[in-house]
């Protein structure tokens, strides 16, 4: 099988997947420093002054700045993560962390979430200074550590200590937004206005330790047993966001069809993969996602506890944290391990024409709707020093692959078109806006 020539981009998203930054989390991580030294080594050679910030030992984040063309704007900052989730190479296709290429795809940990985003920012500005051009407004451009993990090494470690490299920021740019999908045979680009809020909770049931052989009605286990059932079979109420309502009239009028609120789910489903977060953004959501107890097979443990992943509609967070311990019972202990709130933004002002301008310039025929990502990302920590952060990666897709699945899954990959694609409407992005 022959193999393409490569671009720029698809290179260093390549390179960058072949240094495995995988985040365990609580913590537990491989670090980021190898991947932020790469970064740091190529923005050095376009002239640039990158500054490393370690928030623990192999925990690095890389910030640098632009000059921009109209130094009275404000600043944007224009940022990734450098961390990957872990991958299991026995239940992949190809090894995650090789960056292989094949059937114009590249595969890897990080090919969509979000080294090839990295790749498409760092060749944008690279395609900008090498023209002996600037960005029409300065950047900050940042590449953190942590946010698999919630940004506490990363994103939200910077905002806390370091707030004054984000000065004279109001708005921001980073993943999960602006990529296409099909809809009744027309394509679509989904612009990220909003995030759910993300809360990690542990659930411990309490028992009595006793000899396995024993009769025993107070378990611990069978106690959380029936709280994670219960909590994993509910459904909590749909609420519509003015976003989503957006989205959701904006998927009637592609198929031509009269919205109502009673069509939103299928409406939804009519997005086909993206689906998988468009379906989520209806309404708040826990899944549990570990389990934890016992030591021993003949020992009943006194404790046992599961971890849930909780993500609840912005504006809706204590009323699911409250329905939540109605579903598991009073007897179950809540903790929260990580909490932050959900961002809603609307779908207008300047660097939203913008960011819809560079798309139409780039592939006319196409519609861009506003969407709720379903998880997160680290513009909810620069959300505490008041700057607005929107989900634009663009990327052309193929209609037959499934994006929504890439996300933290087997055989991550992303179409090589889909990044070239990308650099040159953020290319086009960053000179015009």
């Amino acid at each position: 099988m022959q193999i393409p020539d490569l671009s720029p981009t698809a290179v260093l998203a390549r390179d960058l997947i072949r240094i495995d930054t995988s985040n365990y989390g609580e913590g537990r991580s491989n670090g980021e420093t190898e991947a932020a030294e790469y970064v740091v080594a190529f923005l050095s050679d376009l002239g640039l002054t990158p500054r490393i910030y370690e928030s623990a030992p192999g925990r690095t984040s890389v910030i640098a700045e632009v000059e921009g063309a109209d130094p009275s704007l404000p600043k944007l900052v224009v940022h990734g993560h450098l961390d990957v989730v872990p991958a299991d190479a026995s239940e992949w296709s190809v090894d995650p962390f090789a960056g292989e290429i094949r059937d114009g795809l590249l595969w890897g940990r990080g090919a969509v979430d979000m080294k090839n985003m990295d790749a498409m920012i760092m060749q944008s500005v690279a395609d900008i200074l090498r023209a002996g051009k600037r960005p029409r407004r300065g950047l900050i451009l940042a590449f953190f550590a942590d946010e698999e993990a919630g940004g506490v090494f990363g994103a939200g470690w910077m905002v806390k200590n370091h707030p004054e490299v984000f000065e004279g920021a109001t708005e921001a740019i980073s993943e999960v937004g602006g990529y296409s999908v099909e809809v009744a045979g027309k394509r679509a680009y989904l612009l990220q206005t909003a995030e759910k809020a993300m809360q990690w909770i542990k659930l411990t049931a309490s028992g009595t330790a006793a000899h396995g052989s024993q009769v025993m009605r107070d378990n611990a286990i069978t106690k959380l047993s029936r709280a994670v059932h219960a909590l994993g079979e509910s459904e909590f109420d749909m609420h519509l966001s003015d976003t989503t309502r957006a989205l959701l009239q904006g998927l009637a009028d592609l198929q031509g069809v009269d919205y109502d609120d009673s069509k939103a789910e299928e409406l939804a489903a009519s997005a086909g993969t993206a689906s998988r977060f468009l379906l989520s953004s209806l309404r708040s959501t826990a899944n549990p996602t570990m389990l934890d107890a016992g030591y021993k097979h003949n020992v009943i443990p006194r404790v046992a506890s599961a971890r849930v992943d909780v993500r609840p509609l912005p504006g809706h967070e204590d009323a699911t944290r409250t329905r939540i311990q109605e579903i598991v019972g009073p007897d179950i202990e809540i903790e929260t391990i990580f909490d932050d709130k959900g961002l809603d933004h609307p779908f207008e002002g300047e660097l939203v024409e913008a960011m819809v301008g560079a798309l139409g310039r780039h592939d006319p025929e196409a519609t861009v709707l506003p969407y709720m990502l379903s998880g997160g990302t680290d513009n909810k920590s620069l959300a505490e020093l008041g700057i607005r952060g929107y989900g634009f990666a663009p990327l052309k897709l193929p209609a037959d692959l499934d994006f929504a699945a890439m996300f933290h899954g087997v055989d991550e990959r992303v179409s090589l078109e889909a990044i070239d694609f990308g650099t040159d409407v953020l290319t086009d992005l960053l000179l015009t806006y």
